[in-house]
């Protein structure tokens, strides 16, 4: 790798803030593009024109995600003064469609939730920790990696209000319900103390819990529960924790903080997902949905 490519990588550290899953996919991007063209700061126009042909048999999400990191980094090698030219324009534009997220439906949340319940009752730590882990993806909308991350010290008191630190290390405050509450003080007391561990869910060995594991302990959670679990992950919990909400009548911008999001744009694909919802009911409960149009 360039050193001018790692010094782009360390200012998205440093300035920007760019977690340790960004800077593992700038890194890969980058350093692929560097194996194609050579130094990113020195490659002409005409190299990078020729990376639509390399990346022809990607999908347009992979060459859309490239093309945004090779684009960052020439930005930053003009504001350097490696380059005097911008070749962006020579990149690949795929047209892509962002797909709307996937949704879980209320019934799956409340047989999800029973069984979580149910297990949780039988007083074993492990249950009592993973409903204490479903209370807050689905109850205050979580990422994954804000959630095994979560100190102690997070932990509300007085104020039902979690601290989170979210994408690009910015903290937010999202709000805890009652019964998230109950779930997190029930696992407080059976939580192991040995190895002493900061975090709220640390794993056997004292680090947080993992985000491979969470994924493994949502699925298994499902399977138990008789649902499918490649339709179970902590983004689509996250995902049914906001479109149940703007259902619910939620503001969009309320929602954009909830979330963590930087740009309400973001926001905004959940009202495609609400959009879609209300098609299918029109024509799946409309009493012209049964009966077939005559030309």
């Amino acid at each position: 790798m360039s050193s001018a490519t790692r010094d782009f990588l360390d200012m998205l550290a440093a300035e920007r803030g760019a977690s340790a899953n960004t800077l593992a996919a700038y890194t890969r991007d980058l350093d692929g593009a560097e194996e194609l063209l050579g130094d990113l700061a020195k490659a002409p126009r005409t190299s990078v024109a020729k990376l639509a042909s390399a990346w022809s048999d990607l999908a347009p999400s992979t060459i859309a995600r490239k093309t945004s990191a090779l684009r960052q980094f020439f930005g930053f090698a003009i504001e350097e003064g490696w380059r005097e030219d911008d070749p962006s324009g020579a990149l690949p534009r795929p047209r892509t469609r962002r797909p709307l997220p996937k949704v879980l439906g209320h019934e799956a949340v409340d047989v999800l939730f029973k069984r979580a319940e149910m297990e949780a009752e039988s007083g074993r730590p492990a249950a009592i920790r993973d409903l204490a882990l479903l209370e807050l993806l689905y109850g205050s909308g979580l990422r994954a990696t804000e959630l095994v991350s979560l100190p102690l010290s997070a932990v509300p008191r007085d104020a039902p209000l979690l601290t989170v630190m979210g994408k690009g290390g910015q903290a937010r405050m999202v709000p805890v319900s009652e019964r998230a509450k109950e779930a997190i003080s029930a696992w407080l007391e059976v939580r192991p103390k040995v190895p002493v561990s900061r975090f709220l869910f640390p794993s056997r060995g004292g680090k947080p819990l993992s985000r491979v594991r969470l994924f493994q302990l949502l699925k298994e959670l499902a399977t138990r529960a008789d649902l499918d679990p490649k339709g179970i992950s902590p983004h689509v919990l996250r995902h049914a924790f906001a479109t149940h909400l703007l259902e619910g009548g939620a503001d969009l911008r309320v929602l954009q903080t909830l979330l963590g999001h930087a740009d309400i744009a973001t926001t905004q694909i959940y009202t495609h997902v609400d959009a879609a919802r209300l098609v299918e009911l029109v024509n799946s409960r409309h009493p012209l949905a049964e009966k077939r149009v005559k030309h």
